[in-house]
């Protein structure tokens, strides 16, 4: 996109220019011009705030031809143990209670050699090693596409999130659903084009996770807390307590008249385009949203393929939205950082597993069966991995060695549909599994392959900001060719 600049109307009455100027003073009087004349040079290399509004939700076609339209994230915040669940390693069973050779770079003291105490078998025809703890996912084997060499940048949650999130670990940026909602619009307009779901509050960083930054307001996800139940829980005001819809209709189009009025006379400020943006989408939202995440339409043979609890209600919903023609749903497994076992690895791996093993299945069954899985890319993940070693008590509140510690130097994240490999596995992490040690992949080549599986070049989707061009992948990344069908 590209910017447009309107030079103001000259109310001043005409006169007689005067032509007898000095060259000190005609640079003088047009100093300012000529520095417009510089900005508008800068500013036309990539799109504006106020060429990039609301309108842009609109969908638009990718820079190619891509295999994905849409992509159901899935976040497992606080970093699953890649070990316990696609990653065995069968070193760790020969060295249990012993010392692992060489020292490892852990961020804090850890122990010996923890083998895993979960199962591994294998499923389908790839022969995909998969935890016990993932064996509903099993069924799908063939349609994963595992990568095992995954590594990100330090091994703290806040920045290994924002990295994850939004690829820079340190400031804010747009998060990956707002410059794929800036990059394709969306194809529901009555539905938000970027949706999070995060049952119990925010997860660690908060709202920064899907935030559009930068980028017009109208990019950025919209919070859902799927501890609730009810949709005017779940959606806040969306029927009218008093007004009929016919009368709301009526209101409305006063309003926007009056606000687009407004807008006009403010030469289209970005920010108050993008609020604007905001309202008439809530009210859009009124006529579709209470019909889209309300799981109680679905069959009860349906809701007992998913199971009762929050995880399977909010692939359910996912499921519905991604139908609906919503563009990026992330799913997040809930607010803190559940996956972070540093302590009882077993018991609490169980459990999380336990509450998303059925529903993710059954999100992928659906997929299927509608016919969705393959312009639907869904990713499975967490900010890092952990350590195979076990972390000792210390400090930092761990009282019990029975736990692995915080490891971003190698783990694990699988994807399905949307264009990629099925029945893959990528990479490879060392005999411990502490190391990403063959075909590495960034966060940041993760990031770029996902755009270009959507049809989108990571370096040319690029926004103007301060005088730089910014994209979700910075200067970095690179597509991992392999991994795509």
């Amino acid at each position: 996109m590209t910017s447009h600049h309107h030079a103001p109307s000259d109310q001043l009455a005409p006169r007689t220019p005067d032509c007898s100027l000095s060259r000190r003073r005609m640079l003088t009087s047009s100093g300012l011009g000529l520095g417009w004349l510089g900005a508008a040079g800068l500013l036309a290399d990539g799109p504006s705030a106020a060429a990039a509004t609301a309108s842009s939700l609109a969908p638009r076609p990718p820079h190619f031809g891509g295999t994905a339209r849409a992509v159901i994230h899935i976040f497992a915040n606080g970093g699953p143990s890649h070990l316990d669940t696609f990653d065995r390693k069968v070193a760790l069973e020969q060295y249990a209670g012993r010392e692992i050779p060489g020292a490892l770079p852990t961020e804090r003291r850890t122990g010996a050699a923890l083998p895993s105490p979960f199962q591994f078998s294998r499923h389908g025809e790839s022969g995909l090693e998969v935890s016990e703890l993932f064996s509903s996912v099993a069924r799908h084997a063939d349609r994963l596409c595992v990568v095992r060499s995954m590594h990100a940048d330090v091994p703290n949650h806040e920045p290994s999130l924002m990295l994850m999130n939004c690829g820079d670990a340190r400031l804010v940026r747009p998060a990956a659903g707002a410059w794929v909602t800036y990059g394709l619009g969306t194809e529901n307009q009555n539905l938000p084009g970027f949706v999070a779901m995060c049952p119990g509050g925010y997860p660690i960083k908060g709202t920064e996770n899907w935030r559009s930054a930068f980028l017009p307001g109208a990019f950025q996800g919209t919070y859902i807390d799927t501890n609730k139940q009810q949709v005017d829980q779940l959606v806040e005001h969306v029927r009218h307590p008093v007004l009929d819809t016919d009368t709301q209709k009526r209101q409305f189009d006063l309003t926007a008249a009056l606000d687009r009025r407004h807008l006009e006379a403010r030469q289209h400020d970005p920010l108050l385009e993008a609020r604007l943006a905001s309202m008439e989408l809530a009210w859009r939202m009124q006529s579709e949203a209470g019909e889209a995440f309300d799981v109680s339409r679905e069959p009860q043979h349906v809701l007992n393929r998913y199971g009762d609890g929050v995880q399977g209600r909010q692939m359910l919903i996912a499921r519905r939205l991604v139908e609906r023609g919503v563009r990026y749903v992330q799913v997040w497994h809930g607010a803190g950082q559940p996956w972070d076992s540093h302590e009882h690895i077993e018991k609490n791996h169980r459990r999380l597993a336990g509450e998303c093993d059925q529903a993710i299945a059954a999100l992928l069954d659906d997929l299927v069966g509608l016919g969705l899985l393959e312009s639907t890319l869904v990713l499975w993940g967490g900010e890092f991995g952990r350590t195979p070693t076990v972390e000792l008590p210390n400090d930092a509140g761990v009282s019990v060695a029975s736990g692995r510690d915080h490891n971003h130097h190698g783990f694990t994240v699988w994807m399905a549909g949307g264009g990629v490999k099925g029945g893959y596995v990528h990479g490879a992490t060392d005999e411990f599994g502490f190391k990403a040690v063959d075909k590495r992949v960034h966060v940041h080549d993760l990031q770029a392959t996902m755009l270009h599986l959507l049809g989108l070049d990571h370096e040319r989707l690029t926004y103007r900001h301060s005088g730089r061009d910014f994209r979700l992948t910075d200067i970095h990344g690179h597509v991992v060719h392999d991994l795509l069908a």
